[in-house]
C-alpha cells in the first residue's frame, strides 16, 4: 500500500469512525434504560473512552520514535 493509498483510507475512514462511534452512542442511549437514567456519566464514558486510545497512541509513537532516535536510527 503506497502512502496516497493510506493518506485516502485515512481521510476516508475517520470521519466514517466517528459516524459509526456517534450511532453507538446513540444506539446505547435508546436501548439502555440506566443509561437514559444517567446521560452525564454515559457522556463522560463516551469521552474518556477515545481520550484514552489516543493518548495511548500518541505516547506509544512517542517512545517508539524516542528509542529509535537512541538507537541512531
Amino acid at each position: 500500500m503506497d502512502k496516497d493509498t493510506r493518506f485516502a483510507l485515512l481521510v476516508v475512514g475517520i470521519p466514517l469512525l466517528g459516524l459509526g462511534y456517534c450511532a453507538l452512542m446513540l444506539a446505547v442511549m435508546f436501548l439502555i434504560p440506566d443509561a437514559r437514567q444517567h446521560p452525564i456519566i454515559i457522556a463522560a464514558l463516551f469521552v474518556f473512552a477515545p481520550s484514552v486510545v489516543s493518548g495511548s497512541i500518541w505516547l506509544a509513537s512517542s517512545a517508539k520514535a524516542k528509542n529509535k532516535e537512541r538507537l541512531g536510527l
